[in-house]
């Protein structure tokens, strides 16, 4: 026997991509139902976050209170080892004007905990979640996904209706290849990477004592998380040439890469490795880098890793998760609310959400591209981590996760006060360093991808300072739409 429920709306997957739309969508009065197999909390790699995320997203889900409750370690930035200098290298959210202040930091978090948060919140506000429940297959009418079929928690088949399905399930999604296309993995990004937990590994001095810590070596290169004063993650990732460094005894392999990495061996050198309880296995991550050719069809929606993820260097994870989740919220409550039409809608979802995920690819791949060359990109971040010129603000911005010029991403209040104190307009600045052809130009910034992306900051920071009377926000695509005041809804350039 196979029960049936009608809802607008059902996400499979409670993780930050699927709670973050539940919660977008249930907050504007729509029934929403959260399938997740597993039950909360549950463990998960990626706790390296965003300023986007924390000071973003989660302030418009209303999660963001719960999480500053939460003690989790301040993450205010990121150091790496990286590049020609044998020197450790370090930026600050803080030196960018959209970051500055009360919104400079992120968090590093226990997934377990942080995914918790956001899966009680989307309860909060009026999401119905099902835990212990796995999605088998779509429900199709003609072209139209129409709901889901799954099991609950007592092995019982179900199907749940819907005006949309939304795959949240990431990487190892069942359903995703549904949505159309294939998945394409990058032929760039072929790396592999074996991690565990420590635990009384040193710390950095502050006010660098949370922050991520990036370490390349021959191999390939660390990452080192804080999790707590006295967790660790740790993470190493090979190239796929070496991936015979990673296999057989697991134990033996982590050894052997952190004695290959002299900065890392030093700070594990008083920790032990944690071999009991949700952090007490090495794991491995392979072809982890990839996209979908198509994120959507009608009736159905990938967001976050359902759809593409990129690579961990610099924690874009979560970010592209529930940006992507904002993004797809939209256009669902838009579609709900007949304010625009459903391909419309997920048109400008999808062109937004790979759009930031290219700019986030296209900087990695010059990232790891040129770190052997004593003019690569790395020696030239080096070089500017002392100062504030405008190619220093644009990383920080790109890897804090507000490149994209959304003005849900800051803090619309603090984001006033700094652009009233500095109203320099920065994507000048940009251009002409590329007019000038300036040696101290940082080679990203070259893009013309992201030089749109900082165009588009620029206009939105002017756009929340002056409110009404600023300029009309317009689209970011030829005919597109833009996002309304309070960032629920996509709106027609001429409403």
């Amino acid at each position: 026997m196979t029960d049936s429920a009608e809802f607008d709306v059902v996400v499979v997957g409670g993780g930050p991509a699927g709670s973050t739309l539940a919660a977008l969508v249930a907050m504007q009065g729509h029934r929403v139902l959260v399938l997740e197999k597993e039950h909360f909390p549950r463990y998960q790699i990626g706790e390296s976050l965003l300023p986007s995320t924390i000071h973003g997203v989660c302030r418009l889900t209303g999660a963001a209170d719960e999480l500053a409750k939460a003690g989790f370690p301040l993450k205010r930035g990121g150091t790496f080892r990286w590049g020609a200098t044998p020197e450790p290298w370090t930026f600050a959210f803080s030196v960018s004007s959209r970051m500055a202040g009360p919104t400079s930091f992120a968090y590093q978090v226990e997934r377990s905990k942080f995914d918790e948060i956001l899966l009680r919140n989307a309860r909060r506000v009026g999401a119905e979640v099902h835990e212990g429940c796995s999605a088998t297959d779509v429900i199709e009418d003609g072209d139209r996904v129409v709901g889901i079929r799954y099991t609950d928690d007592g092995g019982n088949r179900r199907e749940a209706r819907a005006s949309f399905v939304v795959d949240a399930t990431g990487n190892k999604s069942r359903i995703y290849h549904r949505v159309g296309g294939t998945r394409q993995y990058s032929e760039f990004f072929r790396s592999l990477a074996l991690f565990g937990y420590f635990e009384g590994g040193r710390r950095m001095p502050e006010p660098n004592r949370n922050n991520i810590l990036c370490v390349a070596f021959d191999s390939g290169w660390f990452w080192y998380i804080p999790l707590s004063d006295t967790l660790t993650s740790v993470g190493a990732v090979v190239r796929s040439e070496m991936a015979e460094k990673v296999q057989g005894d697991s134990e033996q392999a982590m050894k052997a890469l952190i004695e290959e990495c002299p900065m890392i061996s030093d700070y594990l050198a008083p920790a032990r490795r944690v071999t009991t309880g949700q952090y007490g296995q090495l794991r491995v991550r392979k072809d982890y880098s990839y996209h979908q050719t198509t994120f959507w069809r009608p009736g159905m929606v990938l967001v976050g890793d359902a759809a593409c993820f990129v690579d961990p260097v610099f924690s874009s994870g979560v970010h592209l998760a529930t940006y992507s989740a904002l993004l797809a919220a939209r256009s669902i409550n838009s579609v709900l609310a007949e304010i625009v039409d459903e391909k419309t809608a997920m048109q400008e979802f999808e062109a937004r959400y790979r759009r930031d995920y290219g700019v986030f690819y296209e900087f990695l791949v010059s990232f790891y591209e040129m770190h052997h060359s004593e003019d690569s990109y790395f020696w030239q971040a080096k070089k500017v981590t002392g100062n504030s010129q405008p190619e220093l603000e644009a990383f920080v911005e790109l890897i804090g996760g507000v490149s994209s010029g959304e003005s849900a991403l800051t803090d619309a209040d603090a984001l006033a006060l700094r652009l009233q104190a500095n109203t320099a307009d920065f994507t000048t600045a940009v251009d002409a360093l590329v007019a000038n052809n300036s040696e101290s130009m940082v080679p990203f910034m070259k893009s013309q991808v992201i030089r749109g992306v900082m165009h588009e900051g620029s206009q939105m920071q002017m756009r929340a300072l002056l409110g009404e009377d600023a300029e009309p926000e317009t689209p970011l695509f030829p005919g597109g739409l833009v996002s309304s005041a309070d960032g629920m809804f996509w709106l027609p350039t001429d409403a």
